[in-house]
């Protein structure tokens, strides 16, 4: 049998255990990789290379980075690979009718969620900011909607406690691969028919931006604690240490020379039954930092101040002087 001809889009951390799945199965041949062009980052802002293209080159697969997928000249090349199949991964690109309609098994992608719940960009962060308890992933075919195309098959996984979107991320990645190398077989053989969407229980998944990262004390605990969960390590759960009390000459303090309030970085914590004002330091032992919120009050257990080290409560106290009664700023 013939190894069908597939070409890959992706971008992301996502998309590399799905390229790896295909690259290592015999009855695929990957013949390129597209994925977006190498983007400026660090403090030097020097061009770095997409994790899809990284992959790609140490599997010594042909690379193709067009600024955009709707180009004339990017889709001439793609037909030169005389594609069978299309596979799309956390590409980060909307294709054109003339993409989707390439190959003649149209195009495949692995989406991190239960569809039709969670169309877009960000189903894994919203799933656990939710409370969700369970998630999936799910292969469709695209069609030129944002996530709207047939189902081909899903698999479902449970959101677990000590989950936070990293961890759901790994996992999902490697859900995803396995039901892609299984379900692309039948569904080019019409052993899996496309089934549209239901129209009920969709719903979508907006980018993350940074300040959904701000904490929010008068929201309930378990509510704060989902988000947390959730915009960890990306962008993070934030709040701002109270800042001490201003020092000097009382003319310092006229001109405004004020300390500012410092970003606090909340990687761990759990919720407890206490009670007490928004944002108020509840208690301070070598168990946490318990903070009130709108309902309940939530252990701060791992913490991290902006420009520190992330630390374990008892050793952020050891130097840091937090007392009940003070209160974190909004």
């Amino acid at each position: 049998m013939t190894a069908l001809r597939i070409l890959f889009l992706g971008t992301a951390e996502l998309s590399c255990a799905s390229l790896d799945a295909l690259v290592g199965d015999e009855r695929f041949h990957v013949a390129a990789v597209v994925t977006q062009p190498d983007r400026p980052k660090g403090r030097e802002l020097k061009p770095q290379p997409s994790p899809v293209k990284t992959l790609a080159l140490r599997l010594g697969l042909p690379v193709l980075q067009p600024a955009r997928a709707r180009d004339d000249t990017f889709i001439a090349e793609l037909r030169k690979f005389r594609p069978e199949l299309l596979v799309v991964v956390a590409y980060g690109q909307i294709l054109p009718p003339a993409v989707l309609e390439l190959p003649r098994f149209g195009c495949l992608n692995v989406h991190t969620s239960l569809l039709p719940k969670y169309r877009g960009a960000a189903p894994i962060q919203r799933a656990i900011a939710n409370g969700d308890t369970e998630t999936g992933v799910t292969i469709l075919k695209l069609d030129a909607g944002l996530d709207t195309g047939p189902i081909l098959s899903q698999r479902h996984t449970p959101i677990r406690p000590d989950d936070d979107s990293a961890t759901l991320h790994d996992r999902l990645a490697g859900l995803g691969a396995e039901l892609l190398v299984q379900t692309i077989p039948d569904y080019v053989t019409g052993k899996i028919p496309p089934v549209p969407q239901p129209a009920e229980g969709a719903s979508y998944a907006a980018k993350i931006k940074k300040e959904d990262g701000r904490i929010d004390w008068h929201q309930p605990a378990r509510v704060i604690w989902n988000r947390l969960r959730a915009f960890t390590p990306w962008p993070g759960a934030f709040t701002f240490l109270p800042p001490p009390s201003p020092a000097g000459p009382a003319s310092a303090r006229a001109e405004g020379a004020f300390p500012k309030p410092q970003l606090l970085k909340i990687w761990k914590a759990e919720v407890v039954e206490m009670s007490g004002e928004a944002g108020e330091i509840l208690q301070v032992d070598k168990t946490g930092i318990v903070a009130g919120c709108g309902r309940d009050a939530l252990r701060i257990l791992e913490l991290q101040r902006e420009g520190g080290r992330r630390l374990s409560a008892e050793q952020f106290l050891a130097g840091h002087a937090l007392k009940p009664g003070e209160r974190f700023v909004a």
